[in-house]
């Protein structure tokens, strides 16, 4: 089959390279895609935020599988162009996309399906944060309802700040939760699903901030490692029943059937798992990490989800290592990033493409605010840590920013989850 992936970012390259290695894909192609993906598929410009553009794009292509990365196009409705062309697609329906697209409608959801979550106001004036604020608490956790690219969270001890937060997304037309603080590690656990089959991945943990030890102003994520040997035994099958389940259940109920990935991120708190967010693709980072482990072929799985046939796919195998990415970032991420400058390094073993553009003369530039995802399996934790921070040390660009403590927690076995 031939598949058509759309997005320009890490987690496209990497869906675009694991495509590639699957043998009855017989073509990619990647839409808009960057200076990595151009090396493991034909690139086609398309306006990404266009569901019509897409859907045209497919036909014209003659792609049997659409494979949709970001959560723009998906909120936006691009599953539901496609597939009125008569073209399979991975990736939930605009209506259903909205569990990542509106913060305040997943809640909606997790309530009518009680899936354990936090506490939450939404504020859709500036009069109401206040007393929002005042109900949690400290830490104050405040949530852009709409998307952000992972970066419209603050959480911080400073009432000021939350205040501030919350009144610039409301200055700006928008709405926001507020939550309450939950305390234990963070986990990432994708699930492929047609809507009624539903077959978890291998759980990841993601950085959002810009800076070591959890530091600074949140990210679209700054590097990821899978799987997770601190998670206790049990805690997939665990969150299938109580979170992805009934939410999947929820959503047929509702009359928007849910296909495509389901991101689940979730907080291990004394008191169980309780889900942070939902997103409707492949995240990024964990992607980069979760494929690299990935042993079965990946258009077969994506194509049974996509087509109503998951219940005939065979399990998943998974290769017995583990996986370790650690984001670059340009000069001035997560605010505004410096472009144009040239990078060096680029084109090594592991090192997957995001904000990457070729100039004129073929050479790698940035072109956004995280540039690489540079990759890395081993026989344990930090034999991948080791080989992923050796290769960070042989690329190059003005200014790079990346963290040095992605994965180090867990290979010191410092992660505990409350008791």
């Amino acid at each position: 089959m031939r598949v058509l992936v759309i997005g320009s970012g890490a987690r496209e390259h990497a869906l675009c390279t694991a495509l590639r290695a699957d043998p009855a894909v017989v073509g990619v192609v990647c839409a808009p895609g960057n200076a990595g993906t151009d090396t493991v598929a034909e690139s086609r410009p398309v306006d990404a935020s266009d569901p019509a553009s897409i859907a045209d794009l497919a036909a014209a292509v003659a792609a049997d599988l659409v494979v949709i990365g970001p959560e723009v196009p998906l909120v936006a409705g691009a599953a539901d162009a496609v597939r009125g062309k008569g073209i399979a697609c991975f990736g939930p329906s605009g209506p259903a996309a909205m569990l990542e697209g509106s913060k305040d409608f997943a809640k909606a959801v997790m309530a009518a399906a009680a899936v354990p979550t936090a506490a939450s106001r939404s504020c859709h004036r500036v009069a109401d944060i206040a007393a929002a604020l005042a109900l949690f608490g400290p830490p104050y956790v405040v949530k852009d309802d709409g998307l952000a690219a992972g970066k419209g969270v603050v959480v911080t001890p400073d009432r000021a700040v939350a205040e501030a937060h919350g009144r610039s997304i409301i200055a700006a037309g928008g709405s926001i939760l507020v939550e309450e603080f939950l305390a234990g590690p963070e986990v990432s656990l994708f699930a492929v699903t047609d809507g009624e089959t539903i077959v978890p991945l291998l759980p990841a943990q993601d950085f959002k901030r810009i800076g070591d030890g959890d530091t600074g102003p949140n990210t679209g994520g700054m590097g990821a490692y899978c799987p997770l040997p601190w998670l206790p035994s049990g805690f997939v099958d665990d969150v299938v029943a109580q979170v992805l389940r009934p939410t999947v259940a929820e959503m047929a109920r509702r009359g928007t059937p849910y296909t495509g990935l389901l991101y689940a991120g979730l907080v291990l708190t004394a008191a169980g798992p309780r889900v942070i967010e939902f997103n409707a693709r492949f995240g990024d980072p964990e992607t980069q990490v979760v494929l690299a482990l990935l042993d079965s072929p990946l258009g077969g799985l994506l194509y049974a989800a996509a087509t109503g046939a998951l219940a005939g796919h065979p399990p998943l195998r998974w290769i017995d290592q583990y996986a370790v990415t650690v984001v670059l970032a340009a000069a001035g991420y997560p605010g505004a990033p410096r472009t144009g400058d040239a990078v060096l390094g680029a084109e090594a073993e592991g090192i997957l493409h995001a904000g990457t553009r070729r100039g004129a003369d073929g050479q790698i530039l940035v072109s956004s605010g995280r540039v690489l995802s540079v990759t890395a399996t081993g026989h344990d934790l930090a034999a991948a840590r080791s080989v992923a921070y050796e290769r960070v040390s042989t690329v190059d660009f003005a200014d790079m920013q990346f963290r040095t403590d992605i994965a180090a927690a867990a290979v010191r076995g410092d992660i505990t989850i409350p008791a």
